[in-house]
């Protein structure tokens, strides 16, 4: 397993943090202390926030944490055994997501058409083993990954040799994963006891219509 000590030096994007079949870049600090703080505030109180569920070997399951998914129709986004419908972006998912694209676009620009945000409320809440691999995302898939809030560790796992690579993950901290990342790893929201405070996680995502697709 390698942990990569993020707080040792400062982050090279362009550098893949995977050593194979994947691209993650780590872009660092996106917002300022204060400004991470701000944000987090707001989206704890103005985002429809309501808990998860999933079909989980045939039955129906509520997980702790919350979610919510934004974009720029009612897409249905189907995972886990539910169906999500997105709700309008609201003006400050649409900052987040112009400063995101902003940030990246010099090493994969890219459009992003739609948000999943997760809400931990703690390290007892977490996320367990999975790709983002849904059909939907289509191949080579980019997901932009902002944190805000708790540190966390976010490990990535190697589907046929199980190497792992493990990232803690800051307050204001931009991570992109692309490439062939969804198809050849799956990745994690390890839980801890220490952790008190919540975390939130914008994931970006362009989803694309099955129907229209073809």
């Amino acid at each position: 397993m390698n942990t990569l000590d993020l707080f040792a030096s400062a982050p090279e994007p362009a550098a893949n943090l995977l050593p194979c079949d994947g691209i993650v870049n780590d872009y660092g600090l996106l917002y300022s202390a204060v400004e991470a703080d701000q944000l987090l505030q707001l989206l704890l109180t103005q985002i429809s926030w309501r808990h998860d569920e999933a079909v989980i070997y045939g039955k129906r399951i509520v997980t702790a944490r919350q979610v919510a998914w934004y974009g720029d129709a009612a897409f249905d986004y189907r995972y886990s055994g539910a169906t999500r419908t997105a709700l309008p972006w609201t003006d400050a998912l649409l900052a987040i997501k112009a400063r995101v694209e902003a940030a990246i676009a010099p090493i994969s620009p890219t459009r992003f058409n739609s948000c999943l945000l997760n809400l931990y409320a703690d390290g007892s809440q977490g996320m367990a083993w999975h790709s983002d691999d849904e059909a939907e995302l289509g191949p080579q898939t980019v997901i932009a990954s902002l944190s805000l809030g708790a540190t966390r560790k976010f490990a990535l796992r190697h589907r046929r040799s199980g190497e792992k690579r493990e990232l803690l993950l800051q307050h204001g901290q931009l991570i992109v994963m692309r490439g062939a990342t969804q198809t050849h790893w799956q990745h994690a929201l390890m839980k801890s006891t220490r952790v008190h405070a919540p975390r939130v996680n914008l994931t970006f995502r362009t989803f694309r219509s099955l129907s229209s697709s073809s």
